[in-house]
């Protein structure tokens, strides 16, 4: 049987594209494996998502831009990471690897290289995260969302890979429940902000949700099951599965950082959004990035965090109803969304390519 070994994590983000291949390895008969953190997201996802994956816990660190003495200390736990994929990948024997980035991949991504191992790797982002710097040096391919510059010769242009069935609209049973206590008269807003950028989003609902309720009907995913709530106008709730797509489908305008994860979803669905992306403060700077560039593409607006208000946020809410039509017209003509199945095809080409060639 043919093996695979899947890394990837430290937000959901790194996970994502993951789970949505290794169900098609897994029909297509191959023994898929993971190298991540258990004390990690990407434990807890592969966990529930109930399929039959061989999780293999390491040692990670995070690498830092900056000077710290923590460095010092995550060198060493870098290291004995790499010793153990390094075992790991060895007993295991596989004929590929595929990495979303984060730092936990960073050890099984040069374990792999170092014993011959195929190496294959994602890029969300407009600009490359350092642990995917370091995995680009190790690396046979690297797919990327985005284009990027031509002095990288081992990029293969692929555009977004989303979640989000655009094919279909299921609405399960709990959705009428959530709707019958919203006022069909008001629009629906949907605030997601992803595993790290979700916290802005609840504090500034639960300061404002009076004013805002009396407004719109409130959807908010939280991360915080301390939270959950469902009552006139606002539905609250930590996470959602089958759920996410209804949820994003029922609402007239998305409330999101940027992530380029969710906000390619909401491309694909050509739904209105408002972009408020963290800071660099808080990240490296890439949903900057990202938000500059769907801006620019004429995609959606962007609110700075720092400018997040009640008056700002409602005047570019507005706004963004004011150009609905600008809005959907340009997303409806994009050329950068790509079906997992189209995506999965190319990459199980480029494998077994790889293996003939060896």
């Amino acid at each position: 049987m043919k093996k695979i070994v899947f890394t990837g994590g430290g937000t959901v983000g790194h996970v994502t594209l993951n789970l949505l291949l290794i169900p098609r390895f897994i029909e297509d008969g191959w023994e898929v494996h993971y190298i991540g953190d258990e004390h990690g997201i990407e434990h807890e996802q592969i966990t529930n998502s109930g399929l039959d994956i061989s999780f293999h816990s390491i040692a990670t660190g995070k690498l830092r831009r900056y000077f710290s003495w923590q460095n010092l200390l995550d060198t060493f736990k870098v290291a004995f990471g790499i010793v153990q994929s390094l075992v790991i990948i060895f007993k295991m024997k596989p004929q590929a690897l595929f990495s979303k980035g984060g730092f936990v991949s960073v050890p099984a991504v040069i374990a792999a290289k170092f014993l011959g191992v195929p190496v294959f790797i994602h890029e969300s982002d407009l600009s490359m995260g350092l642990a995917n710097k370091i995995a680009y040096r190790f690396a046979n391919i690297m797919y990327t969302t985005f284009e990027q510059d031509s002095s990288l010769t081992k990029v293969k242009h692929v555009g977004a890979v989303t979640k989000v069935d655009t094919k279909t609209n299921v609405i399960p049973i709990q959705l009428p429940d959530i709707m019958s206590h919203f006022d069909n008269k008001l629009k629906t807003l949907l605030f997601v902000g992803g595993s790290g950028g979700a916290k802005v989003f609840n504090d500034f609902i639960s300061q404002h949700e009076e004013a805002l309720t009396k407004r719109f009907n409130i959807i908010n995913l939280t991360g915080d099951s301390s939270l959950n709530k469902l009552s006139k106008n606002i539905y609250r709730v930590d996470y959602v599965t089958n759920l996410y797509q209804p949820l994003l489908e029922a609402s007239d305008l998305v409330v999101t950082r940027g992530g380029s994860n969710t906000l390619f979803e909401l491309l694909a669905l050509q739904k209105l959004h408002l972009i408020i992306p963290l800071g660099k403060q808080a990240s490296r700077g890439d949903q900057l990035e990202n938000a500059r560039y769907f801006e620019e593409k004429g995609y959606a607006k962007q609110l700075e965090e720092s400018q997040l208000s009640l008056d700002n946020l409602l005047k570019a809410i507005q706004d963004v109803f004011a150009q609905e039509v600008v809005y959907k017209d340009k997303m409806s003509h994009t050329q950068e969304i790509q079906s997992v199945e189209s995506f999965y095809t190319l990459l199980r080409a480029d494998v077994d390519g790889k293996e003939r060639h060896d």
